[in-house]
Protein backbone atom coordinates (compact mmCIF):
# COMPACT_ATOMS: atom_id res chain seq x y z
CA UNK A 1 0.00 0.00 0.00
CA UNK A 2 3.06 2.58 0.83
CA UNK A 3 4.73 1.95 -2.36
CA UNK A 4 1.26 3.09 -4.38
CA UNK A 5 1.72 6.53 -2.77
CA UNK A 6 4.11 9.77 -3.57
CA UNK A 7 4.04 12.84 -2.24
CA UNK A 8 3.38 15.43 -5.05
CA UNK A 9 5.58 17.78 -2.73
CA UNK A 10 8.96 15.62 -3.55
CA UNK A 11 10.90 13.73 -1.47
CA UNK A 12 14.33 14.50 0.78
CA UNK A 13 17.42 13.12 -1.52
CA UNK A 14 18.60 10.69 1.57
CA UNK A 15 17.71 9.95 4.94
CA UNK A 16 20.42 11.99 6.17
CA UNK A 17 18.81 15.06 4.82
CA UNK A 18 15.60 13.89 6.68
CA UNK A 19 17.66 13.40 9.74
CA UNK A 20 18.82 17.07 9.45
CA UNK A 21 15.43 18.50 8.73
CA UNK A 22 13.82 16.57 11.23
CA UNK A 23 16.57 17.65 13.94
CA UNK A 24 16.11 20.74 12.49
CA UNK A 25 12.41 20.76 13.52
CA UNK A 26 13.39 19.89 16.67
CA UNK A 27 15.77 21.82 17.51
CA UNK A 28 14.62 25.52 18.11
CA UNK A 29 14.29 27.57 20.91
CA UNK A 30 13.53 24.96 23.21
CA UNK A 31 16.60 23.43 23.68
CA UNK A 32 18.90 26.74 23.34
CA UNK A 33 16.48 28.77 25.52
CA UNK A 34 14.01 26.49 27.50
CA UNK A 35 16.22 23.62 28.47
CA UNK A 36 18.95 25.17 30.23
CA UNK A 37 16.81 27.42 32.57
CA UNK A 38 14.27 24.57 33.30
CA UNK A 39 17.07 22.68 34.09
CA UNK A 40 18.63 25.51 36.29
CA UNK A 41 15.25 25.41 38.00
CA UNK A 42 14.95 22.15 39.04
CA UNK A 43 17.92 20.84 40.11
CA UNK A 44 20.53 20.29 37.10
CA UNK A 45 21.11 16.91 36.41
CA UNK A 46 18.31 15.20 38.83
CA UNK A 47 16.09 17.01 35.99
CA UNK A 48 18.23 15.80 32.74
CA UNK A 49 18.15 12.45 34.12
CA UNK A 50 14.04 12.89 34.44
CA UNK A 51 14.20 14.07 30.53
CA UNK A 52 16.19 11.26 29.00
CA UNK A 53 13.60 9.00 30.78
CA UNK A 54 11.33 10.70 29.30
CA UNK A 55 12.20 11.11 25.95
CA UNK A 56 12.93 7.33 25.57
CA UNK A 57 9.68 6.12 26.66
CA UNK A 58 7.32 8.91 25.02
CA UNK A 59 9.27 11.23 22.80
CA UNK A 60 10.86 7.84 20.25
CA UNK A 61 7.90 6.07 20.50
CA UNK A 62 5.17 8.99 19.71
CA UNK A 63 7.75 10.23 17.19
CA UNK A 64 8.65 6.88 14.93
CA UNK A 65 4.50 6.81 15.11
CA UNK A 66 4.42 10.14 13.49
CA UNK A 67 6.64 9.48 11.11
CA UNK A 68 5.32 6.26 10.16
CA UNK A 69 1.43 7.97 9.56
CA UNK A 70 3.39 10.07 7.22
CA UNK A 71 5.43 8.06 5.39
CA UNK A 72 2.50 5.43 5.13
CA UNK A 73 0.02 8.47 3.95
CA UNK A 74 2.62 10.50 1.83
CA UNK A 75 0.47 13.96 2.00
CA UNK A 76 -0.39 16.84 4.86
CA UNK A 77 -1.56 15.86 7.57
CA UNK A 78 -5.29 16.27 7.25
CA UNK A 79 -5.03 14.10 4.20
CA UNK A 80 -2.78 11.55 5.40
CA UNK A 81 -5.43 11.13 8.57
CA UNK A 82 -8.33 10.96 5.93
CA UNK A 83 -6.16 8.07 4.01
CA UNK A 84 -5.18 6.26 6.81
CA UNK A 85 -8.36 6.01 8.76
CA UNK A 86 -10.25 4.71 5.29
CA UNK A 87 -7.61 2.21 4.91
CA UNK A 88 -8.15 0.88 7.94
CA UNK A 89 -11.95 1.15 8.19
CA UNK A 90 -11.98 3.59 10.92
CA UNK A 91 -13.89 7.01 11.56
CA UNK A 92 -13.33 9.47 9.05
CA UNK A 93 -13.23 11.92 11.90
CA UNK A 94 -9.46 10.88 11.96
CA UNK A 95 -8.70 13.59 9.70
CA UNK A 96 -9.10 15.89 12.64
CA UNK A 97 -5.79 15.05 13.95
CA UNK A 98 -4.74 16.35 10.88
CA UNK A 99 -5.96 19.54 11.39
CA UNK A 100 -5.27 20.10 14.91
CA UNK A 101 -1.66 19.97 14.27
CA UNK A 102 -2.26 21.86 11.13
CA UNK A 103 -3.82 24.66 12.70
CA UNK A 104 -1.70 24.73 15.87
CA UNK A 105 1.07 24.80 13.46
CA UNK A 106 -0.48 27.88 12.43
CA UNK A 107 -0.98 29.13 15.49
CA UNK A 108 2.46 28.74 17.02
CA UNK A 109 4.24 30.50 13.82
CA UNK A 110 2.04 33.38 14.47
CA UNK A 111 3.60 33.80 18.28
CA UNK A 112 6.88 31.97 17.32
CA UNK A 113 8.21 34.34 14.77
CA UNK A 114 7.87 37.34 17.28
CA UNK A 115 9.51 35.41 19.89
CA UNK A 116 12.75 34.60 17.05
CA UNK A 117 12.12 38.29 15.88
CA UNK A 118 13.73 38.79 19.29
CA UNK A 119 17.04 36.78 19.13
CA UNK A 120 17.43 38.61 15.03
CA UNK A 121 17.36 41.85 16.71
CA UNK A 122 19.56 40.58 19.49
CA UNK A 123 22.44 39.61 16.88
CA UNK A 124 22.47 43.60 15.65
CA UNK A 125 22.76 44.29 19.39
CA UNK A 126 25.71 42.04 20.05
CA UNK A 127 27.26 43.23 16.82
CA UNK A 128 26.87 47.02 17.79
CA UNK A 129 28.38 46.09 21.46
CA UNK A 130 24.69 47.04 23.12
CA UNK A 131 25.67 45.13 25.87
CA UNK A 132 29.21 46.17 26.90
CA UNK A 133 27.94 48.29 30.40
CA UNK A 134 25.31 46.29 31.15
CA UNK A 135 23.90 45.98 34.24
CA UNK A 136 20.69 44.05 35.90
CA UNK A 137 19.08 47.22 36.00
CA UNK A 138 19.55 48.41 32.55
CA UNK A 139 19.44 44.84 30.76
CA UNK A 140 16.40 44.42 31.76
CA UNK A 141 15.20 48.06 30.89
CA UNK A 142 16.94 46.96 27.42
CA UNK A 143 14.77 44.33 27.07
CA UNK A 144 11.39 45.35 28.10
CA UNK A 145 11.77 48.43 26.13
CA UNK A 146 12.27 46.29 22.84
CA UNK A 147 9.48 44.10 23.41
CA UNK A 148 7.56 46.81 24.21
CA UNK A 149 8.11 48.84 21.13
CA UNK A 150 5.15 47.59 18.55
CA UNK A 151 7.15 48.93 15.81
CA UNK A 152 10.63 47.78 16.41
CA UNK A 153 9.20 44.30 17.11
CA UNK A 154 7.03 44.39 13.94
CA UNK A 155 10.10 44.74 11.58
CA UNK A 156 11.29 42.18 13.65
CA UNK A 157 8.45 39.93 13.53
CA UNK A 158 8.05 40.80 9.73
CA UNK A 159 11.54 39.84 8.92
CA UNK A 160 11.82 36.68 10.25
CA UNK A 161 8.55 35.58 8.65
CA UNK A 162 9.90 36.65 5.20
CA UNK A 163 12.84 34.53 5.56
CA UNK A 164 10.41 31.62 6.54
CA UNK A 165 8.47 31.95 3.87
CA UNK A 166 11.48 32.41 1.29
CA UNK A 167 12.48 28.53 2.40
CA UNK A 168 9.11 26.68 2.33
CA UNK A 169 7.96 28.95 -1.02
CA UNK A 170 10.95 27.22 -2.89
CA UNK A 171 9.73 23.23 -1.98
CA UNK A 172 11.11 20.59 -0.36
CA UNK A 173 14.29 19.85 -2.53
CA UNK A 174 15.34 23.90 -3.79
CA UNK A 175 13.90 25.11 -0.24
CA UNK A 176 13.52 22.64 2.63
CA UNK A 177 16.62 20.35 1.71
CA UNK A 178 18.69 23.46 1.24
CA UNK A 179 18.26 25.44 4.03
CA UNK A 180 18.87 22.73 6.48
CA UNK A 181 22.05 21.72 4.33
CA UNK A 182 23.47 24.54 5.41
CA UNK A 183 21.56 26.14 8.64
CA UNK A 184 22.05 22.70 10.80
CA UNK A 185 25.70 22.39 10.20
CA UNK A 186 26.30 25.92 11.10
CA UNK A 187 24.36 25.52 13.91
CA UNK A 188 25.99 22.59 15.21
CA UNK A 189 29.88 24.66 14.47
CA UNK A 190 28.58 27.61 16.47
CA UNK A 191 27.55 25.65 19.34
CA UNK A 192 30.80 24.23 19.64
CA UNK A 193 32.35 27.58 19.09
CA UNK A 194 30.86 28.58 22.24
CA UNK A 195 31.38 25.58 23.82
CA UNK A 196 35.17 25.91 23.45
CA UNK A 197 34.91 29.40 24.97
CA UNK A 198 32.87 28.47 28.15
CA UNK A 199 35.78 25.40 28.72
CA UNK A 200 37.98 28.22 29.16
CA UNK A 201 36.42 30.11 31.35
CA UNK A 202 37.66 28.57 34.57
CA UNK A 203 34.18 27.52 35.63
CA UNK A 204 33.58 24.50 33.01
CA UNK A 205 33.81 21.84 35.91
CA UNK A 206 31.27 23.57 38.07
CA UNK A 207 28.55 23.91 34.81
CA UNK A 208 29.06 19.88 33.72
CA UNK A 209 28.35 19.40 37.55
CA UNK A 210 25.33 22.06 37.99
CA UNK A 211 23.78 20.29 34.45
CA UNK A 212 24.72 16.51 35.05
CA UNK A 213 25.72 15.88 38.96
CA UNK A 214 21.60 14.68 40.28
CA UNK A 215 20.29 16.37 43.60
CA UNK A 216 17.05 14.49 43.86
CA UNK A 217 16.05 16.93 46.89
CA UNK A 218 15.70 19.80 44.02
CA UNK A 219 12.91 18.00 42.07
CA UNK A 220 9.53 18.57 42.58
CA UNK A 221 7.06 16.96 41.31
CA UNK A 222 5.90 19.88 39.04
CA UNK A 223 9.98 19.68 37.84
CA UNK A 224 9.18 16.03 36.83
CA UNK A 225 5.87 17.30 34.90
CA UNK A 226 8.12 19.68 33.26
CA UNK A 227 10.55 17.36 32.26
CA UNK A 228 8.00 15.19 30.72
CA UNK A 229 5.98 18.26 28.99
CA UNK A 230 9.75 19.59 27.81
CA UNK A 231 10.46 15.51 26.29
CA UNK A 232 7.48 15.73 24.27
CA UNK A 233 7.56 19.32 22.77
CA UNK A 234 11.30 19.43 22.28
CA UNK A 235 10.57 17.02 19.20
CA UNK A 236 8.06 19.08 17.36
CA UNK A 237 5.58 16.18 18.21
CA UNK A 238 1.94 16.67 17.50
CA UNK A 239 1.97 19.64 15.66
CA UNK A 240 1.94 17.86 12.31
CA UNK A 241 5.47 19.22 11.19
CA UNK A 242 7.43 15.65 11.62
CA UNK A 243 4.15 14.36 9.96
CA UNK A 244 4.56 15.93 7.15
CA UNK A 245 8.39 15.92 6.91
CA UNK A 246 7.95 12.07 7.19
CA UNK A 247 5.95 11.95 4.01
CA UNK A 248 8.71 12.95 2.15
CA UNK A 249 11.46 10.35 3.97
CA UNK A 250 13.40 7.89 1.52
CA UNK A 251 11.01 4.93 1.64
CA UNK A 252 13.91 2.29 2.78
CA UNK A 253 14.61 4.41 5.34
CA UNK A 254 14.56 2.75 8.83
CA UNK A 255 12.01 4.75 11.00
CA UNK A 256 13.68 3.61 14.19
CA UNK A 257 17.03 4.36 13.64
CA UNK A 258 16.12 7.58 12.17
CA UNK A 259 13.92 8.54 15.39
CA UNK A 260 16.57 7.40 17.72
CA UNK A 261 19.43 9.49 15.80
CA UNK A 262 16.69 12.70 15.71
CA UNK A 263 16.27 11.84 19.73
CA UNK A 264 20.06 11.75 20.09
CA UNK A 265 21.10 15.27 18.47
CA UNK A 266 17.99 16.86 19.50
CA UNK A 267 19.16 15.86 22.94
CA UNK A 268 22.80 16.44 22.09
CA UNK A 269 21.89 20.30 21.20
CA UNK A 270 20.16 20.54 24.28
CA UNK A 271 22.64 19.25 27.00
CA UNK A 272 25.61 21.38 24.64
CA UNK A 273 24.11 24.64 25.13
CA UNK A 274 23.65 23.75 28.70
CA UNK A 275 27.19 23.11 29.07
CA UNK A 276 28.06 26.66 26.96
CA UNK A 277 25.54 28.30 29.21
CA UNK A 278 26.07 27.52 32.49
CA UNK A 279 29.83 28.11 32.52
CA UNK A 280 29.32 31.62 31.45
CA UNK A 281 26.60 32.08 34.01
CA UNK A 282 28.58 31.26 36.05
CA UNK A 283 31.85 32.87 35.69
CA UNK A 284 29.69 35.91 35.72
CA UNK A 285 27.91 35.68 39.11
CA UNK A 286 24.69 35.11 37.65
CA UNK A 287 21.56 33.12 38.54
CA UNK A 288 21.67 29.77 36.62
CA UNK A 289 17.46 29.61 37.48
CA UNK A 290 16.99 33.34 35.98
CA UNK A 291 13.73 32.09 33.96
CA UNK A 292 13.41 33.03 30.28
CA UNK A 293 15.21 36.23 31.14
CA UNK A 294 18.07 34.63 31.31
CA UNK A 295 18.54 34.12 27.55
CA UNK A 296 17.59 38.00 26.54
CA UNK A 297 18.61 39.49 30.30
CA UNK A 298 21.48 37.55 32.05
CA UNK A 299 23.48 36.41 28.92
CA UNK A 300 23.54 39.73 27.49
CA UNK A 301 24.91 41.20 31.42
CA UNK A 302 27.68 38.38 30.88
CA UNK A 303 29.01 39.48 26.71
CA UNK A 304 28.95 42.66 27.93
CA UNK A 305 31.69 41.81 30.40
CA UNK A 306 33.66 39.03 29.14
CA UNK A 307 36.75 39.06 27.19
CA UNK A 308 35.89 38.40 23.20
CA UNK A 309 32.05 39.19 24.46
CA UNK A 310 31.33 41.12 21.21
CA UNK A 311 32.18 37.95 18.76
CA UNK A 312 30.71 35.17 21.22
CA UNK A 313 27.76 37.48 22.30
CA UNK A 314 27.20 37.81 18.59
CA UNK A 315 27.14 34.08 18.03
CA UNK A 316 24.80 33.00 20.54
CA UNK A 317 22.04 35.19 18.88
CA UNK A 318 23.40 33.51 15.62
CA UNK A 319 22.72 30.22 16.90
CA UNK A 320 18.76 31.37 18.76
CA UNK A 321 17.82 32.65 15.13
CA UNK A 322 19.25 29.50 12.95
CA UNK A 323 17.13 27.42 15.84
CA UNK A 324 14.02 29.34 15.45
CA UNK A 325 14.41 29.06 11.36
CA UNK A 326 15.05 25.55 11.36
CA UNK A 327 11.83 25.00 13.66
CA UNK A 328 9.75 27.63 11.80
CA UNK A 329 9.89 26.24 8.29
CA UNK A 330 8.89 22.94 9.75
CA UNK A 331 5.91 24.30 11.35
CA UNK A 332 4.15 26.38 8.30
CA UNK A 333 4.80 23.30 6.07
CA UNK A 334 2.08 21.22 6.94
CA UNK A 335 -0.39 24.29 6.37
CA UNK A 336 0.81 24.99 2.72
CA UNK A 337 1.38 21.09 1.76
CA UNK A 338 -2.36 21.20 2.60
CA UNK A 339 -3.45 24.36 0.62
CA UNK A 340 -1.47 23.01 -2.56
CA UNK A 341 -2.98 19.67 -2.36
CA UNK A 342 -6.63 20.74 -1.66
CA UNK A 343 -6.93 24.60 -2.95
CA UNK A 344 -4.79 24.03 -6.35
CA UNK A 345 -2.63 27.39 -5.34
CA UNK A 346 1.27 27.01 -6.18
CA UNK A 347 3.97 26.60 -3.48
CA UNK A 348 4.97 30.39 -3.77
CA UNK A 349 1.24 31.83 -3.32
CA UNK A 350 0.59 28.90 -0.38
CA UNK A 351 3.25 29.80 1.52
CA UNK A 352 2.35 33.50 0.75
CA UNK A 353 -1.19 32.83 2.39
CA UNK A 354 -0.09 30.99 5.27
CA UNK A 355 3.03 33.48 6.39
CA UNK A 356 0.73 36.44 5.74
CA UNK A 357 -1.88 34.93 7.73
CA UNK A 358 0.07 33.97 10.35
CA UNK A 359 2.00 37.15 10.09
CA UNK A 360 -1.54 39.15 10.37
CA UNK A 361 -2.14 36.99 13.50
CA UNK A 362 1.15 37.83 15.07
CA UNK A 363 0.45 41.43 15.69
CA UNK A 364 -1.74 40.61 18.03
CA UNK A 365 1.30 39.28 20.21
CA UNK A 366 3.25 42.43 19.10
CA UNK A 367 0.57 44.18 20.91
CA UNK A 368 0.77 41.88 23.79
CA UNK A 369 3.73 43.64 24.78
CA UNK A 370 3.32 46.65 23.62
CA UNK A 371 0.53 47.87 25.63
CA UNK A 372 -2.65 45.86 25.00
CA UNK A 373 -1.68 43.26 27.51
CA UNK A 374 -4.20 41.73 30.04
CA UNK A 375 -4.23 40.10 33.02
CA UNK A 376 -5.51 36.72 34.09
CA UNK A 377 -5.50 33.08 35.69
CA UNK A 378 -5.11 29.67 34.12
CA UNK A 379 -4.49 26.60 36.12
CA UNK A 380 -3.85 28.69 39.71
CA UNK A 381 -1.11 31.15 37.58
CA UNK A 382 -1.20 34.54 37.10
CA UNK A 383 -1.13 35.14 33.28
CA UNK A 384 0.01 39.17 31.87
CA UNK A 385 0.64 38.81 28.45
CA UNK A 386 -2.89 38.98 27.13
CA UNK A 387 -3.33 36.71 23.30
CA UNK A 388 0.14 35.74 23.70
CA UNK A 389 -0.66 34.11 26.73
CA UNK A 390 -4.32 32.90 25.47
CA UNK A 391 -2.71 31.57 22.22
CA UNK A 392 0.63 29.66 24.23
CA UNK A 393 -2.17 27.88 26.35
CA UNK A 394 -4.33 27.29 23.89
CA UNK A 395 -1.27 25.00 21.49
CA UNK A 396 1.00 24.18 24.56
CA UNK A 397 -1.46 22.99 26.76
CA UNK A 398 -4.48 21.40 24.43
CA UNK A 399 -3.75 21.26 20.80
CA UNK A 400 -0.53 19.82 21.15
CA UNK A 401 -0.68 17.04 24.11
CA UNK A 402 -4.11 15.93 22.25
CA UNK A 403 -1.89 16.25 19.15
CA UNK A 404 0.05 13.92 20.47
CA UNK A 405 -2.08 11.14 22.65
CA UNK A 406 -4.01 10.95 19.28
CA UNK A 407 -1.04 9.87 17.10
CA UNK A 408 -0.07 7.10 19.65
CA UNK A 409 -3.65 5.93 19.85
CA UNK A 410 -4.08 5.48 16.04
CA UNK A 411 -1.21 4.10 15.16
CA UNK A 412 -1.02 1.52 18.79
CA UNK A 413 -4.92 1.13 18.22
CA UNK A 414 -6.20 1.94 15.14
CA UNK A 415 -3.70 0.56 12.79
CA UNK A 416 -3.13 -2.98 12.84
CA UNK A 417 0.17 -4.72 14.03
CA UNK A 418 0.17 -5.96 10.11
CA UNK A 419 0.72 -2.22 9.12
CA UNK A 420 2.94 -0.83 11.55
CA UNK A 421 5.30 -3.33 11.57
CA UNK A 422 5.11 -3.12 8.01
CA UNK A 423 5.73 0.47 7.67
CA UNK A 424 8.38 -0.02 10.64
CA UNK A 425 10.57 -2.48 8.67
CA UNK A 426 11.06 -4.40 11.38
CA UNK A 427 8.61 -7.06 11.42
CA UNK A 428 6.65 -8.05 14.40
CA UNK A 429 10.13 -8.42 16.48
CA UNK A 430 11.14 -8.46 19.95
CA UNK A 431 11.94 -4.71 19.81
CA UNK A 432 8.42 -3.91 17.68
CA UNK A 433 6.19 -4.77 20.49
CA UNK A 434 8.37 -2.81 23.38
CA UNK A 435 7.48 -0.05 20.38
CA UNK A 436 4.20 -1.54 20.54
CA UNK A 437 3.61 -1.29 24.48
CA UNK A 438 5.43 2.23 24.66
CA UNK A 439 2.54 3.91 22.08
CA UNK A 440 0.11 2.12 23.28
CA UNK A 441 0.04 2.28 26.90
CA UNK A 442 3.43 4.43 28.46
CA UNK A 443 3.13 7.29 26.03
CA UNK A 444 -0.30 7.98 25.87
CA UNK A 445 -0.55 7.45 30.19
CA UNK A 446 2.24 10.13 29.89
CA UNK A 447 0.84 12.91 27.76
CA UNK A 448 -2.39 12.30 29.86
CA UNK A 449 -0.46 13.05 32.86
CA UNK A 450 1.19 16.31 31.40
CA UNK A 451 -2.22 17.65 29.93
CA UNK A 452 -3.79 16.74 33.21
CA UNK A 453 -0.94 18.50 35.47
CA UNK A 454 -1.45 21.84 32.67
CA UNK A 455 -5.17 22.26 33.03
CA UNK A 456 -3.96 22.15 36.99
CA UNK A 457 -6.15 19.24 37.68
CA UNK A 458 -3.02 16.63 38.82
Amino acid sequence: MTEKRTSIHGQWSSRMVFILAATGSAVGLGNIWKFPYMAGENGGGAFVLVYLVCILLIGVPIMMAEILLGRRGRQSPINTMSALAQEAGASPRWAWLGWIGVVAGFLIMSFYSVIAGWALAYVLKAMSGDFVGFTGDSSAAAFVGHIGNPGITTFWHTLFSVMTGYVVARGVKSGLEKAVRILMPALFVLLVLLLGYAINTGYFDRGVAFLFDPDFGKLSREGVLSALGHAFFTLSLGMGAIMVYGSYMPGKASIATTTFTIAFMDTLVALVAGMAIFPIVFANGLEPGAGPGLVFISLPIAFGQMPGGLLFGTLFFVLLTFAAWTSAISIIEPAVAFLVENRGLSRRRATAVVVGLAWALGLLTVMSFGGWGFTFEFAGAQKTDGIFDILDIVTTNFMLPLGGLAIALFAGWVMSSKDTAEELGSGETGLYHVWRVLVRFVAPAGVLLFFLHSLGTF
